[in-house]
């Protein structure tokens, strides 16, 4: 089993699309609209964020969803897109919020947020315990 589809909020999608695919190098596969946009991740997976007002709602096609305040999520970014994916951020002045170097596996993580205010983790390397 592994996750397929991974939904984080933001109220402003034409923000968060220009954040991700700007910054972070994501697909995009479905502009932003009123609802949501898409974005389809290296391993097939999908990254979709959903204004939270409106997904909230109920009556919609599929049950109603959200959360409340910042969330997180973690990207896996092996080198040496890792450093193409830092330099794309800095170049586009979003401030890193934590960076760190990961003795126990020889990993990195580096900690930004998004315009609606979620953590997102990029990381090489592999942390959990197999």
């Amino acid at each position: 089993m592994r996750i397929f589809e991974t939904v984080i909020y933001g109220g402003d999608l034409v923000a968060m699309a220009e954040f991700y695919a700007d910054g972070l190098g994501l697909r995009l596969v479905e502009e932003p609209d009123r609802l949501s946009v898409v974005f389809r991740l290296d391993d097939d997976a999908m990254l979709l964020i959903f204004d939270p007002t409106l997904a909230s709602k109920p009556g919609r096609p599929v049950p109603s969803h959200g959360a409340r305040g910042p969330g997180h999520v973690a990207m896996r970014v092996e080198a040496p897109e890792f450093d193409a994916c830092a330099e794309r951020l800095r170049r586009l002045g979003v401030e890193f919020e934590k960076e760190i170097d990961r003795p126990g596996d020889g990993g990195r993580s580096l900690y930004v947020r998004d315009p609606a205010g979620n953590s997102v983790e990029l990381m090489d390397g592999d942390p959990w315990p197999r």
